[in-house]
């Protein structure tokens, strides 16, 4: 007959995957995070699922595992370097908690956020990655919780997107549409850039080009993907003109 601390060995665990397996299994999560948000359901709502990926990102930045418990006192990833880490990941939260009573059995705190924007799509940021008694120190005790406050902006200063530069651009009409290095797309008009949304400056044009603004999973391209596209359009209407 098994003991009980036999059977807790024997109980669930999580399976061990290599670094492949681990950014597949990311990407994977991504995506259907990505599904569920075109089928209408709100950020917030799916808690389980940032989760996961939380996991899985920190266990791809680190080269680590998640932890085999299921539910495991205290961490979520072991790192290559065998720090035990306690991962969280946000939407739209403003804070972050963290069982005080095991704390101890934590060496690093990592918060993550899962970002949704028109223009970059879906992406992670790293709100805080510190070792945990750094970490402890930015957090308030309530009740048998360690409370971490999101800041509310980012604690590095944003560079200029007219420092990066231009890999791509299309006339249209009379304001160009240009494509940074970063990805970004923006409209100028006499080399000035317009404060406009660019999704909805895009949307008409892509029609008028026959530019497809679905992916092929049949969601939603990003900003940057529809701007890419209709760049690349234009200067092809452009090139069959004057040829």
């Amino acid at each position: 007959m098994k003991t009980k601390q036999a059977r807790s060995f024997m109980g669930e665990t999580k399976p061990t995957l290599t670094q492949v397996q681990i950014i597949q299994s990311l990407a994977e999560a991504l995506s259907w995070f990505e599904k569920e948000l075109g089928w209408g359901v709100a950020p917030g709502e799916l808690n389980h699922l940032t989760g996961r990926i939380g996991e899985l990102y920190a266990a791809m930045t680190t080269r680590g595992q998640m932890a085999l418990e299921t539910n495991q006192r205290g961490y979520d990833v072991v790192s290559a370097l065998n720090e035990r880490i306690s991962v969280k990941t946000i939407t739209t939260s403003n804070h972050v908690s963290f069982n005080s009573a095991t704390f101890e059995f934590v060496d690093r705190v990592i918060v993550l956020r899962v970002n949704v924007d028109q223009e970059n799509g879906i992406s992670v940021e790293e709100i805080l990655d510190e070792p945990a008694d750094i970490a402890k120190g930015k957090m308030r005790p309530s009740g048998s919780n360690y409370i971490y406050a999101i800041p509310r902006t980012s604690q590095r200063e944003q560079r200029p997107i007219e420092e990066l530069r231009v890999t791509a651009r299309a006339l249209y009409s009379d304001f160009e549409i240009v494509r940074y290095e970063s990805g970004a797309i923006r409209i100028l008009r006499n080399g000035v850039v317009q404060p406009v949304v660019v999704k909805d400056v895009l949307r008409p044009i892509a029609a008028e080009l026959g530019v497809e603004i679905l992916n092929s999973q049949g969601e939603m391209k990003n900003t940057q993907q529809i701007g890419a596209d209709v760049i690349r359009a234009l200067n092809a209407r452009v090139a069959k003109g004057a040829g």
